[in-house]
């Protein structure tokens, strides 16, 4: 059993910067392969990036790509989704998840249903 709790949303102009913190429990959190993803009104929940424990590699979103990076601190049990050059089509709730095995190819590590585990959400508000 993992539990989530999200944190480090807000407002933020445009092209500013946020980073998103996700605090798990459990004595097994590096095993997990952990994501992020985020779901505007009246949208699906989408895909934003993934750290896949097993090698240690890192995937996003095309949107996202050059602009978020995802770590984590295994020492923590925490996970980051560092954000920088905000735009106002960031804006959503942005969801931290955990998966015993996510995959290795995007049609997996990008389906919310491989993931086990899923925290409350943070709001992320992007103003121009």
């Amino acid at each position: 059993q993992v539990q989530l709790v999200e944190s480090g949303g807000g407002l933020v102009q445009t092209g500013g910067s946020l980073r998103l913190s996700c605090a798990a429990s459990g004595r097994t959190f590096s095993t997990y392969d952990m994501g992020w993803f985020r779901q505007a009104p009246g949208k699906e929940r989408e895909f934003v990036a993934a750290f896949i424990s097993n090698g240690a590699n890192t995937y996003y979103a095309n949107a996202v790509k050059g602009r978020f990076t995802i770590s984590r601190d295994n020492a923590k049990n925490t996970v980051y989704l560092q954000m920088n050059s905000l735009e106002p089509e960031d804006t959503a709730l942005y969801y931290c998840a955990a998966s015993s095995y996510a995959g290795t190819f995007y049609a997996m590590y990008a389906r919310p249903k491989n993931y086990n585990y899923w925290g409350q959400g943070t709001q992320v508000t992007v103003y121009s």
